[in-house]
């Protein structure tokens, strides 16, 4: 997930691995093999800090999706783009509604990522690229278990193309919400391994700096236009290919924040910052700058492949459909029944959430 979750904050991220295939938190690397017990509550707290922590500075999760998203629809061609344009606020807006329900939702959680390095070195050469051949090979609990994004992105670009073929705007406008959050998800590269949040190599926190503080810093200088959109004559290829390009930024990522460390004190890796009258510890702007000049632009190149790929997978659902004629759509306004069950979607997640049963108790 892109989101903005400062790592100062002294409580855990609830982050892709701490939840098992049911969107429940799990307590550490160990339990996360396993199913325990989960209290509603806890898990409705968790989700309660990320809200809260989402007011800070800008909402990188938030505003990320939105504006990848929102300049995804400007690469569309004019057939397309009398509809999605039309439309734009709500594809901005509910392209943050995967991680809204990724904590309320059972199954959603392991949409958003897939820890390769679980599979080994050759993960990308093992791993099936099709979802039926992969839950022959290695069963459908344990793929869940370790992410299944690209599969999903697959299912989701089918689901999208059959909406456009029956010209369903409710159900396009859902999907390619929808699909765009997870194709950004697929762009981050600590979405595609275990070790998510540095745990595993004294780095924790590194999750929230890569996605979230140097966005804060740096991203008003992103460039993020790209060209129109293109289509995908094999888009299972196309979606392999950018995680295998996000997992191979991993490296990277942790070797050079871990490189850095050693080299800068702690009164000097840290600042504090007050956002909405608390103050917080975040990494400072020299060890930022020194990050991202290392990075040499990692971040906002993730961003503008996002852009890119949400922008080819839309007009390839368009294209594979038929190239329907969205023009009659223009016009659609959601009507009371769809706009009653819009609102009740975004306005009682966390009731959901706080009515989670718990498991069973483990044996």
């Amino acid at each position: 997930m892109w989101c903005f979750v400062p790592n100062q904050v002294q409580f855990r991220h609830f982050e892709k691995s701490e939840l098992n295939s049911g969107g429940r938190l799990v307590d550490n690397q160990q339990k996360r093999r396993s199913k325990v017990k989960i209290k509603g509550f806890e898990v409705a707290i968790g989700l309660l800090m990320v809200v809260v922590l989402g007011s800070f500075g800008p909402e990188w999760g938030f505003w990320a999706h939105r504006r990848i998203n929102r300049l995804a629809v400007y690469r569309l061609p004019p057939e397309m783009a009398i509809f999605y344009k039309r439309n734009i606020d709500y594809l901005a807006e509910n392209a943050v509604n995967p991680d809204r329900r990724r904590y309320a939702v059972v199954g959603e959680a392991e949409r958003h990522f897939i820890d390769l390095d679980v599979y080994g070195d050759s993960a990308l050469t093992v791993l099936p690229p099709y979802w039926t051949q992969a839950k022959e090979k290695y069963g459908e609990d344990s793929l869940r278990k370790h992410g299944i994004v690209p599969w999903y992105i697959q299912a989701a670009v089918f689901q999208l193309t059959e909406a456009m073929r029956q010209k369903s705007p409710t159900r396009i406008l859902r999907l390619s919400a929808d699909l765009g959050h997870y194709v950004a998800d697929a762009h981050v590269p600590l979405h595609t391994t275990r070790n998510y949040n540095g745990q595993l190599t004294d780095q924790v926190g590194i999750h929230a700096f890569w996605e979230s503080r140097l966005p804060e810093l740096y991203a008003e200088n992103y460039d993020l236009w790209v060209g129109p959109a293109e289509y995908l004559p094999n888009p299972g290829k196309a979606i392999w290919e950018a995680v295998a390009g996000a997992h191979a930024a991993c490296d990277s990522v942790l070797a050079f924040e871990k490189e850095l460390t050693g080299s800068f004190p702690n009164d000097r890796k840290y600042t504090y910052v007050e956002r909405n009258r608390v103050l917080v510890r975040t990494y400072s702007e020299e060890f930022s700058a020194r990050y991202n000049s290392l990075l040499a632009g990692q971040v906002e190149r993730q961003m503008r492949a996002s852009v890119r790929m949400v922008g080819n997978l839309w007009y390839t659902a368009w294209v594979n459909a038929g190239q329907p004629d969205l023009a009659p759509l223009a016009d659609f306004e959601w009507d009371a029944e769809e706009k009653s069950k819009e609102a009740a979607d975004q306005q009682t997640w966390l009731q959901r959430l706080l009515k989670i049963r718990p498991e069973a108790e483990d044996n």
